[in-house]
């Protein structure tokens, strides 16, 4: 199976934006790749004049935000590394069973590289030069909502088809690294090539 990877723009941000930028961007892509008729919601965001899209669904509101308190977790504990989110988008395969047991294997379809650099500034910043940064980190953060528009406008083909499933999601992982460790990409890999009990979040 084709797997799409978009890798969106690093943004720049502060710890107490963290959780904001997430939910915008995580909800966006759920939103946008959402199983069948689900009820919208308008989002504004309170550090930017944004607003987007998420579906209604408490459970997903509930896995993301657990999923960002880890991220805030590990920039706390490892402040000096660029840190990524990647959600990834699987179908469920039955494969062949053995004497031993009866795999599942995930066939990983779509990936999305979040790519946050935290900064930390000194409380004495001036005033104009925050301004100034919060204002490239709105603009930034428009031009990562629409990067995930085009790619789901342009990307269709590789969409398996929808599961018989609750939920508003295709089943979906998501996973945390510091995007400054060359595993990453090799950990990634494995996970692709794994096969075991699906899980909605790991």
């Amino acid at each position: 199976m084709n797997c799409e990877v978009c890798q969106l723009k690093e943004l720049e941000v502060e710890h107490f934006e963290i959780r904001e930028v997430f939910r915008c961007i995580l909800h966006t892509i759920f939103f946008h790749r959402a199983l069948g008729l689900v009820y919208p919601k308008d989002i504004d965001l309170e550090l930017f004049e944004i607003t987007y899209l998420q579906c209604v669904d408490v459970e997903l509101e509930r896995k993301i935000d657990e999923k960002i308190d880890q991220f805030i977790d590990r920039v706390e504990k490892h402040p000096n590394k660029k840190n990524q989110i990647c959600l990834s988008f699987y179908e469920v395969k039955n494969k062949q069973a053995t004497w031993f047991s009866n795999k599942i294997e995930r066939l990983y379809w779509e990936q999305w590289h979040i790519n946050l650099n935290v900064v930390y500034h000194p409380k004495e910043h001036p005033a104009e030069a925050r301004t100034v940064r919060h204002t490239a980190l709105e603009s930034a953060l428009s031009e990562v909502l629409f990067q995930i528009i085009r790619f789901v406008n342009e990307k269709k083909d590789h969409i398996p088809p929808i599961p018989n499933l609750e939920g508003v999601s295709f089943p979906y992982e998501i996973t945390i690294s510091s995007s400054s460790e060359s595993a990453f990409g090799m950990d990634m890999l494995k996970r692709m090539l794994q096969t075991g009990h699906p899980t909605m979040l790991s």
